[in-house]
């Protein structure tokens, strides 16, 4: 006798969070500095870590991890 599984619904892809952390890529030249985004972190549930996904990697100043300001969430949310 044939055996019939089911397979599980397709589970809804959630929707993105927001990131709780933007990274920056930050060079100084003389006195000033450039500052340009790279990527974003999320804190893990535990908040004893995080994700660091980024765009792009420097290869020389630093990288600085701020929050994000109201209108930068707004670019990682669809519709907005």
């Amino acid at each position: 006798m044939a055996r019939t599984s089911q397979a599980p619904a397709p589970a809804t892809a959630p929707e993105p969070k927001a990131p709780d952390l933007i990274a920056w890529h930050v060079s100084n030249r003389g006195d000033k500095a450039f500052w340009t985004k790279v990527g974003a972190a999320w804190f893990h549930r535990d908040h004893k870590g995080l994700s660091l996904q980024l765009e792009v990697v420097p290869i020389n100043g630093r990288i600085v991890l701020r929050t994000p300001l109201d209108d930068e969430t707004k670019e990682v949310q669809p519709g907005a």
